[in-house]
């Protein structure tokens, strides 16, 4: 805090003690620390739209890789994961890396960082219109979801986890029941996105069905409107 902020802020004390009362009072243009926002914003890279992986060899080379070296990840590599996943390809329609019924867009996108490059251990929302993360909450919550998914040691040594979830009202109020298959189908075109996004960045990564959902819930603080879909632990290898 610079010092002209302490001394506007030691003279508001004690002009409020002088009544009996003592109120503290934040001076006007005090500017509070990125990492105390719970709402802290971070503008991801811009994406890369070309790579010395052709979509061929990274179909041939996907697997399921679920154990990770203690590296971290860098927002870099974070930004173009997220980009694959549900990254805007169409400024002006709005249109996504991943097909959707309707061009609807049900599905949502947490972070769950706990190693990366420069980037607060936390829970992120990421924002496909702005490719920016938004923070819903601190700390490293990594050992919570490996419990909700049932111990998986996967979760437990990433460097970050995606979650997929879906809000179905997206879908259905337009094309009924029907709607909840659609978004389950995009949460598979998004997710093997990511894959062959993962093999053209050499990193690992593998798709986690198995959770209870109601813990996955909370710990993301999800609307009772989402449906928690995915998890995809996310490593260097």
């Amino acid at each position: 805090m610079k010092k002209t902020h302490v001394v506007i802020m030691v003279i508001a004390l004690i002009g409020a003690g002088i009544g009996g009362s003592f109120i503290l009072l934040q001076p006007t243009g005090y500017e509070r620390e990125p990492n105390e926002s719970m709402n802290e914003k971070i503008k991801l890279p811009e994406p890369k739209y070309n790579s010395d992986t052709s979509v061929e060899q990274a179909l041939h080379e996907r697997r399921s890789v679920r154990e990770y070296r203690d590296e971290p990840l860098t927002l870099i590599e974070v930004s173009q994961l997220l980009w694959a996943a549900q990254g805007i390809t169409d400024s002006r329609r709005g249109y996504r890396t991943a097909p959707s019924a309707g061009a609807l867009y049900p599905l949502d996108m947490y972070l769950i960082i706990s190693d990366v490059e420069g980037v607060t251990n936390g829970i992120y929302k990421y924002k496909p219109h702005q490719h920016e993360l938004v923070r819903v909450r601190s700390g490293n919550v990594r050992n919570e979801l490996t419990i909700a998914a049932l111990g998986q040691t996967c979760v437990e040594e990433s460097a970050m986890v995606i979650v997929f979830s879906a809000v179905y009202e997206r879908t259905t109020q337009k094309y009924g029941n029907r709607g909840i298959r659609y978004a389950h189908m995009e949460a598979g075109h998004a997710a093997q996105n990511v894959f062959l996004q993962a093999v053209s960045l050499d990193l690992g990564l593998v798709v986690v069905g198995a959770f209870k959902d109601e813990e996955v819930r909370k710990i993301l603080n999800m609307s009772d409107k989402e449906q928690p879909l995915y998890i995809l632990p996310v490593g260097r290898i």
